[in-house]
């Protein structure tokens, strides 16, 4: 099993690198797509625009969410590059988490001087076991 932690530093490095090599400002689309190149130089399973179902009662959504990327199928990436997270964009991570019954998440906001100050780990403690 691959180790969690080598893969969040794999894209907490990747991150930075596109941050500190470009800056803030471009649309969410630019870094979704720098980071899925850089982290499959390293060699990681990734995917974009990953769809994701939801199931509600009997009721299943094949196309529920889209993860903005999933790698190795333990870590999902949500992107933005807006001046201010809130509230809502770590919750919207938690669902996703939920959902696709996924431990770890990241939450990057490109749009800021400091990428320390835009990159958040988020965990999902309520896994429901197989």
């Amino acid at each position: 099993m691959t180790d969690v932690n080598i893969i969040t530093g794999d894209i907490l490095d990747s991150c930075i690198k596109i941050h500190s090599r470009l800056g803030p400002g471009l649309f969410e689309s630019v870094y979704e797509e720098l980071l899925t190149y850089e982290l499959k130089k390293k060699n990681w399973d990734v995917v974009r625009q990953k769809a994701l179902p939801v199931v509600y009662d009997s009721i299943k959504f094949e196309n529920g969410f889209r993860a903005d990327i999933v790698v190795n199928n333990l870590v999902i990436i949500e992107i933005k590059s807006i001046e201010h997270l809130s509230q809502v964009h770590f919750k919207q991570i938690h669902t996703y988490l939920k959902i696709a019954e996924v431990a770890n998440g990241i939450l990057v906001n490109f749009h800021v001087n400091l990428l320390k100050d835009g990159f958040f780990r988020i965990f999902n403690n309520h896994i429901k076991r197989k």
